[in-house]
């Protein structure tokens, strides 16, 4: 019997039609028919979930609230309750911006020397004047904070709304270069001018102005004090706490020039602050509008809980944000041009993205044109597809969205009966005007790579849809075309992932296969790409990166910080004294190397891992099967280790893992799994358990680092 792909024999045809009759018949008569082909369908569907690794649904369906289809088939998926997802929805998380208050204080500084929204004038007896924001100097001088106290919003404005500017003369004592270094001191948390003679000046108007820290800073220097490390960052730490005290006037409401009316809701604030953190609040103060000579500035259409949030985040740098309100702060962040603000939240939307949040996000994305963040949410979209299939809102997608999700090559699924089952769900959630849509979404369903047991089921639940629908539809037919008479192994099937962190394998040693030795390796090698397969076959695409410097490694410890990889240690060849001290860094984005500081003992066969900002060099062989039980720590900011405690018993060839979910370090040693809890006297504790398997052979460390491409995920070494 000759056929082509593009038609099924006759007989076939006329065989599934004698199929579908005897199917609606048992439905329609219902009884212990329907109920045997149900058990049937039910055992080809858990035969598949356990070879995919997914629980069987059988006994656990109603316990795991897995979901049925109107054709009363299991989900592979479990379904993810109503509360979980209402609890992640207001799950509130904090993010801030390191370098807030310099930002905010370095454009503060360019106001005031501009002289814009200046409003108190000090002056000396020299003639010597300054405009600066009152706001400002009251966060540092008792003596400014007092005379703004006397003030009041009503009396910061004349009859015509329009800002009245004041002025302090503070006498003979306080000279030009005292008052400057104030001023300075008050925008920067530096005075570069102080040394010992300028120390007089200064230390007079730190006295008048009543400036504290000031007057600190220079009794240190006229006690001949040593800098202390506490001194060195103080600048930083100033600006926080003048951050905090702006924040405090603004609680007492002291200082504050401006009424923003929202619907009834009114909000007192400063507009300098307003002006330094959002370009439309510093336009609206200083080009000339007509709200700039206004007490009370009336916003329609912002809505009020919003601007109080970014308000909160002008004077502090930080944002509480959850799943329930980000979206609403970001198009208000983006329409008052509170641009750092607007970062904060897409960092919270990229960092935070789960299962249940990503298609709002890669929708949110794609209406504001926001290319890089579409770009992230679409790939954790093709990354999770099994799990945010089982979302409630993947049955709100478009048609034509999931089909273009259906058509991508870097669709990752552990089995393209994934695929098929999502299509299935999605069209069960409303059958009537669905179904329609079934035969071209089925044309991204790549059945070629099913095996024979995965397309039973395709053939049952195909079978019980096209009996269910009230008008002619045919699924079936063409389901097994693609998959009887297509090439699996043919570009147009296979779904390539190309992921964005990597599987890569740093040095090592390989058996040479003709004299049988070993030959220390310096190649490094990444997986470019993921290949699918007929049913849960992947074919791993591997691509050389590039070399170790200097000389080959094997038994080195590997790890991922900043974006960058640090191999350190290890061995260059098998005699007693190769052992290395030597720690080099790789930066992807440079493509270059660097050369860190030697560790302070050669060390092989040990852990190397990531800990806050810090790297960790965890026990192994000083010498050929010598143990030692150090760890070094090494800083990257000063370019050095040090030994930062013993490690509670010898150990080599082990594994460890370091992660946020882990408060402390995990260690794999033979059979035992060790958590080293670290206390403040820096000591472990040790808790144990027994690990199922257990592999000595293999060194490895665990790292997601959701980064641009060549960022390393998961580094092993053998």
């Amino acid at each position: 019997m000759e056929f082509t792909r593009r038609y099924l024999p006759m007989e076939w045809e006329e065989r599934w039609r004698k199929e579908k009759e005897k199917r609606k018949r048992v439905i329609e008569e219902g009884g212990e028919g329907l109920e045997q082909d149900n058990r049937e369908l039910r055992r080809i569907v858990a035969y598949n979930n356990s070879r995919m690794g997914l629980v069987s649904q059988g006994d656990k369906t109603k316990e795991s609230g897995v979901r049925k289809t109107q054709t009363n088939t299991d989900d592979a998926s479990g379904h993810i309750s109503d509360e979980a997802f209402e609890d992640m929805e207001h799950h509130v998380c904090t993010f801030s911006s390191k370098t807030f208050s310099k930002e905010i204080f370095m454009t503060l500084k360019e106001l005031q020397i501009s002289s814009i929204l200046t409003d108190v004038t000090l002056t000396t007896e020299d003639g010597s004047s300054f405009s600066v924001h009152s706001l400002i100097l009251a966060a540092v001088s008792a003596f400014i904070l007092d005379k703004l106290k006397e003030k009041n919003m009503g009396q910061s404005y004349n009859t015509q709304g329009k800002v009245t500017t004041w002025s302090v003369h503070l006498g003979n004592e306080v000279d030009k270069i005292g008052l400057q270094a104030v001023i300075e001191f008050a925008y920067s948390g530096d005075v570069p001018i102080l040394n010992k003679d300028t120390l007089t000046q200064i230390k007079t108007a730190a006295k008048v102005l009543e400036v504290r820290r000031l007057l600190d800073l220079c009794n240190n220097i006229e006690d001949q004090c040593p800098k202390t490390e506490q001194d060195r960052i103080s600048a930083g730490v100033h600006l926080k706490n003048m951050l905090r005290s702006i924040e405090r006037l603004l609680e007492d409401k002291v200082g504050c020039d401006v009424i923003l009316d929202l619907d009834g809701i009114s909000f007192l604030v400063h507009r300098v602050i307003l002006a330094a953190s959002s370009d439309y609040f510093r336009g609206m103060f200083t080009c000339g509008m007509k709200e700039s000579h206004q007490a009370c500035i009336t916003l329609p259409f912002v809505p009020a809980c919003e601007l109080e949030a970014l308000i909160s985040w002008s004077y502090s740098g930080t944002l509480h944000l959850s799943w329930n309100c980000v979206f609403e702060i970001t198009c208000t962040a983006l329409q008052l041009q509170f641009q750092p603000a607007f970062l904060l939240c897409l960092k919270f939307m990229r960092e935070e993205m789960q299962i249940n949040s990503c298609l709002d996000v890669e929708s949110f994305a794609e209406a504001y044109g926001l290319s890089e963040l579409l770009e992230e949410a679409n790939d954790f979209v093709l990354r999770n597809f099994r799990d945010v299939s089982a979302t409630p809102k993947f049955q709100d997608l478009p048609a034509q969205k999931l089909l273009d999700l259906l058509r991508c090559d870097g669709l990752c699924v552990p089995s393209e009966l994934t695929v098929f089952r999502a299509v299935i769900s999605w069209i069960q959630a409303d059958p009537e005007e669905r179904l329609a849509h079934a035969a071209v979404l089925m044309s991204g369903v790549r059945f070629p790579l099913m095996t024979f047991r995965e397309f039973r089921e395709v053939r049952a639940i195909n079978l019980r849809m096209e009996c269910f629908a009230d008008k002619e539809v045919e699924l079936y037919g063409s389901a097994l075309k693609e998959f009887g008479f297509s090439l699996p192994k043919s570009a147009e099937y296979c779904r390539i992932r190309r992921p964005k962190d990597v599987l890569c394998v740093v040095g090592g040693d390989q058996l040479e296969p003709d004299v049988g030795k070993r030959i220390p390796s310096q190649d490094i090698w990444f997986a470019n790409s993921l290949r699918n397969g007929t049913g849960l076959v992947k074919e791993i695409e591997w691509r050389r990166l590039g070399e170790i410097p200097d000389k080959p490694k094997f038994r080195h410890g590997v790890a991922v910080m900043d974006r960058r990889l640090f191999v350190a240690g290890g061995c260059y060849f098998y005699a007693k004294d190769n052992i290395m001290t030597s720690a080099y860094s790789y930066d992807p984005v440079t493509n270059t190397w660097k050369r860190l500081a030697n560790m302070q003992e050669p060390r092989s066969n040990f852990s190397l891992v990531v800990h806050e900002e810090r790297l960790y060099a965890i026990g192994g062989d000083k010498e050929i099967d010598t143990n030692t039980d150090s760890v070094e720590m090494y800083k990257p900011d000063s370019d050095s280790w040090r030994c930062a405690w013993s490690f509670p018993g010898l150990q080599s060839g082990f594994g460890s893992v370091t992660g946020p979910f882990l408060n402390g370090t995990c260690v794999w040693s033979s059979c035992k799994l060790i958590f080293l809890e670290k206390s403040s006297q820096c000591k472990f504790s040790q808790r144990k358990a027994q690990l199922c398997q257990c592999t000595t052979e293999l060194n490895f460390t665990y790292i997601f680092e959701p980064y641009q491409p060549f960022f390393f995920y998961v580094i092993i070494n053998n």
